[in-house]
């Protein structure tokens, strides 16, 4: 409680001072007047006479712009105040790749430098590949959390890592978190085949509604009947016709934009905004918004520590609204955030072998030659299935690397050769025992 010792000037001038700072805000006059925390406010406001004091938590959001607040405030509404809205064509149509922008480009300058990696000039996916153990965790824990999982980071490392699922969980818990490493995996280990194209986003969706869907049949598969979206006024198309229609211009604008964080930022907006799946639909989104990331070695975005609330507030802005500056704020919010994340981990990296790199193709298609020909990994085996795009100068040490690699190969990092666990055991039985 406020001590009663408290005169009354003073408090009403602190009371002032807070609303001035935006830390409090007031309802009501007179008598009635009421003072609460302002949701922007994270932690706690304490006001103190002496050893008495009073404190109040707010609601964990994140900065936002003009823009945001405005959207905040009308989502923020009952529902009943809010007027029902259909799915609108000229949403999509006033966009136009490379010269409509939802990221201005001073924003786009600000982003590339942030995301900057070692690996920039590597092939694509290769900055990917070096930290995925922590994209697994962090990305698919933090994309669960946004979806009301409560698996903790702790948690999903032990689920990823050692197999091991939290105990009093739900099982769909479960099957979500491991869902998103399975979709993870793909985009990362395929990014020749995981580009912005409606195959892979149909295959994200298989991935990561495996054993979520009341109807198997809907997995991977643009829906054919009407959806709701709860809590909010939103009608998304119905019409099967037209939303397989809808799906394919997206994609297709999707894939035309050149900068790789206006990409990002449009499939985040537009693939939850059109609704093609029953279910899913931001999950997917989420984790198509890190292709382009990855195809140019950027710095990937996690999601990490993204308040639900934030993100819930700002996809409702595009639904009901059709205005982007809330999830745009959210965005680069948790674009600066993941990329505070990966310092010490880009820090830590041992820098690239530019002789693997240029050979990675062919020492794929080695390994995988070998393995499904039940072949000794020894140096004849290896010479005999020399690619012929392995130049002369380099076929020794292309030996000895191939070599090197059959040393670290496991059941766990065999899929990197795309080999399936059958074949890899079969071959591991062989040679190893």
């Amino acid at each position: 409680m406020i001590s009663a010792d408290v005169a009354r000037r003073t408090l009403q001038r602190r009371l002032s001072t807070l609303i001035e700072q935006k830390r409090i805000l007031s309802e009501g006059e007179g008598r009635a007047i009421q003072y609460r925390i302002s949701p922007n406010i994270v932690g706690t406001v304490d006001f103190a006479q002496g050893t008495t004091s009073a404190q109040g938590t707010g609601e964990t959001y994140i900065p936002t712009s003009h823009e945001g607040e405005e959207i905040k405030t009308y989502v923020r509404q009952p529902r009943h105040q809010r007027k029902p809205v259909s799915y609108k064509n000229e949403f999509l149509e006033q966009y136009h790749p490379n010269q409509t922008t939802y990221l201005p480009e001073s924003l786009r300058t600000q982003l590339h430098s942030l995301g900057r990696s070692p690996a920039e000039h590597t092939p694509a996916g290769t900055f990917a590949r070096d930290i995925l153990n922590r994209l697994l965790i962090d990305l698919s824990w933090a994309s669960s959390m946004l979806e009301g999982n409560t698996y903790s980071r702790l948690d999903t490392e032990r689920l990823i890592e050692f197999g091991q699922a939290a105990e009093g969980k739900n099982a769909l818990e479960t099957q979500m978190i491991l869902n998103h490493k399975s979709a993870i995996e793909y985009l990362v280990h395929d990014t020749e085949h995981a580009s912005v194209t409606p195959e892979t986003i149909i295959a994200l969706h298989a991935f990561l509604s495996d054993g979520l869907m009341p109807d198997p049949l809907t997995c991977g598969r643009i829906r054919n009947r009407p959806v709701e979206i709860g809590g909010s006024v939103y009608l998304p198309i119905a019409m099967p016709q037209r939303l397989e229609e809808l799906f394919v211009i997206v994609l297709g604008m999707a894939a035309e934009i050149q900068d790789p964080f206006e990409q990002s930022f449009f499939l985040m907006v537009h693939l939850p905004y059109l609704q093609p799946f029953e279910d899913v639909n931001k999950r997917v989104s989420r984790l198509a918004a890190n292709i382009p990331l990855i195809q140019h070695n950027l710095c990937p975005l996690s999601f990490i520590d993204v308040p639900q609330q934030a993100y819930v507030d700002a996809v409702l802005g595009v639904y009901e609204l059709n205005r982007v500056e809330l999830l745009r704020d959210v965005f680069v919010w948790a674009y600066e955030r993941s990329c505070q994340q990966y310092v010490a981990v880009q820090q830590q990296l041992v820098p690239p072998d530019t002789f693997r790199l240029r050979y990675r193709k062919e020492l794929t298609e080695t390994v995988r030659e070998i393995v499904r020909g039940g072949q000794p990994a020894d140096e004849t085996a290896i010479r005999s299935t020399l690619p012929k795009s392995v130049a002369q100068e380099d076929q020794s040490r292309f030996v000895t690397l191939a070599i090197e690699e059959f040393k670290t190969l496991h059941s766990g990092n065999a899929i990197r050769f795309g080999l399936r666990p059958l074949e890899f055991a079969a071959w591991e039985e062989k040679y190893r025992t």
